[in-house]
């Protein structure tokens, strides 16, 4: 979503404008660009124009765009691009028992394919309570198993009244470093950036007790815009299985 710019004045729209590129993926587009560049001098112009496409799709990977969060505080919003492929009723993980409790919660899963935005972000406004890394293996990030055996990090973020809400970074089949913005004790906006998984990957969300899903399975997500769920609100969406 573009920003208005600074001579636009209110009410008047906004220009579009090409997302930014994430600081953590200009190393890897000037690495691709240098190997463009070589390829390109030594002849070898077929590999040059592969590569030309390879560090488009670099930056197109590590795109930052502006979102607009909705302002609520009973808002649980999106913390991934992505697709829904997974609502289930599930215990947390171990890691975050002691944050969130032993009971069950509705697990949403949102799968980001390696042409999704991978910036991650909170979910809800407050105070980031644990931030949990677990090395693991890199299996295909849209099975369940994923969920306890694939490299991950965990997030407990709780708001000023004391309601938790718990995500996870999940690697995939080709995500080799899961990368945190934030840490323990850090004060967060709703929709804040606060990690990225590099090259394909799944955010799950665990939503708290008496919250269902507002998005079925198989729905796009945009994150930081789109609400999952809604604190208190038991009512489900059609489409969903628990």
């Amino acid at each position: 979503m573009a920003a208005l710019e600074k001579n636009d004045p209110p009410g008047e729209g906004v220009k579009w404008r090409f997302p930014s590129v994430h600081p953590e993926g200009r190393k890897f587009a000037l690495i691709a660009a240098a190997i463009t560049g070589v390829v390109a001098l030594v002849g070898w112009h077929t590999l040059a124009w592969l590569m030309l496409g390879v560090t488009v799709w670099v930056l197109a990977f590590f795109r930052d765009p502006i979102r607009t969060t909705p302002r609520s505080d009973r808002y649980i919003v999106a913390p991934a691009d992505g697709m829904v492929t997974l609502i289930q009723s599930v215990p947390a993980p171990k890691e975050l028992v002691a944050e969130l409790g032993d009971g069950h919660f509705t697990r949403v899963s949102i799968f980001m394919s390696v042409f999704d935005v991978h910036i991650n972000r909170t979910p809800i406004a407050g105070t980031i309570k644990q931030v949990v890394y677990i090395a693991g293996k890199f299996l295909n990030a849209d099975l369940d198993k994923a969920s306890e055996d694939n490299e991950r990090q965990h997030f407990v973020v709780e708001r000023s009244d004391g309601a938790k809400v718990g995500f996870t970074q999940i690697a995939g089949l080709v995500a080799r470093r899961i990368v945190p913005f934030v840490k323990p004790g850090d004060i967060v906006a709703a929709g804040q950036r606060i990690g990225l998984i590099r090259f394909g990957s799944r955010v799950d969300v665990y939503l708290p007790a008496g919250t269902a899903p507002k998005v079925a399975l198989g729905q796009r997500c945009v994150a930081g815009e789109t609400v999952l769920g809604i604190f208190g609100d038991n009512e489900s969406v059609c489409g969903i299985r628990l």
